[in-house]
């Protein structure tokens, strides 16, 4: 499958197979997360992987009762190292969001290629994810994502047309 196709096809999975995720399969998921850009290169990052599934349970109460991720036979935890990122992106801000966000996709992605579902969790009450996995306070989670092997077949629900999200020489919406 080209990489254009994995685009494509990726969709957010709400439903997962009890199956585990083989550990070879696992590791280039994460080689994928590994080789992923950041500003200056810094690597701004640190994933957890919880497969316990009392801590799932704990996360989709603490991800705004999404109890579908605690299906997963995974849920991985991205977290970020803000004072270790690039400071000056854009002139105003640290590059650290972007930096883990540019990770977490090359894991969906990849995950698509291997034939598994992810879904971005945004909605989750830091403070309680930080204290149920013992992450540091000056480390942020950026995201949550399910993985494992989807037990649906989500719909495509479109995109914008270039014409809506483009424009040439000028800002123009």
């Amino acid at each position: 499958m080209s990489i254009i196709d994995v685009m494509r096809t990726r969709r957010s999975t709400r439903k997962y197979k009890p199956d585990p995720v083989p550990e070879e399969v696992f590791l280039r998921v994460m080689e994928a997360v590994r080789i992923a850009p950041s500003g200056k290169n810094l690597q701004p990052w640190h994933f957890v992987i919880v497969k316990d599934k009392k801590m799932k349970e704990k996360l989709a109460v603490s991800s705004a009762h999404q109890y579908f991720i605690a299906e997963a036979p995974l849920i991985i935890v991205a977290c970020a190292y803000p004072e270790n990122s690039y400071a000056k992106m854009g002139r105003y801000m640290k590059s650290w969001p972007v930096d883990v966000a540019i990770a977490v996709d090359h894991l969906m992605l990849k995950a698509e290629e291997e034939g598994l579902g992810t879904c971005w969790i945004g909605s989750f009450r830091e403070e309680e994810v930080k204290a149920h996995l013992g992450v540091p306070e000056d480390v942020k989670v950026l995201a949550l994502t399910p993985l494992g092997y989807p037990n649906e077949v989500p719909k495509d629900r479109g995109r914008k047309s270039l014409d809506e999200i483009v424009s040439y020489e000028k800002f123009l919406a």
